[in-house]
């Protein structure tokens, strides 16, 4: 595939376009409250706990204080960790792919306790539990 000088116009332009909205501009890793902090050119910061970050949950406090930035100032990167971030994702609240994301949307409902499913536990239970597992050749 050939990339013309009008696709690379294009592709500048979208890039701008995203990092108008906020880039990074300093990062750096709060040891005192475990967050990573990320100053923004608009003169936000973004504030969140490493535990709800794909690949920074169970990071040392030394490995968390190196992040680089990006050129553009759209990515995270924690080189001892090889972990990356971006930065737009996570002003939208997206703190790692799709698959970890649901992988931990679905623990957090598996640990969740509602009286319907405490009640259906119960019923469950006086039925003689979870039925199990047939082998089949």
């Amino acid at each position: 595939m050939a990339i013309t000088e009008h696709d690379l116009k294009q592709a500048e332009k979208r890039m701008a376009a995203v990092r108008e909205a906020g880039h990074a501009v300093s990062a750096r890793y709060d040891r005192r409250r475990s967050r990573v902090v990320v100053a923004l050119n608009t003169g936000v910061e973004l504030a969140f706990p490493t535990r709800l970050a794909e690949g920074l949950a169970d990071a040392s406090p030394d490995n968390l204080a190196d992040i680089e930035i990006s050129p553009a100032g759209l990515g995270l990167h924690w080189p001892r960790l090889d972990a990356d971030l971006y930065v737009p994702a996570l002003l939208q609240g997206v703190f790692g792919s799709k698959s970890w994301m649901a992988r931990q949307l679905g623990a957090e409902g598996g640990r969740s306790r509602t009286i319907a499913k405490v009640a259906a536990s119960r019923e469950n239970g006086r039925k003689g539990g979870r039925p199990r597992k047939v082998a089949t050749a």
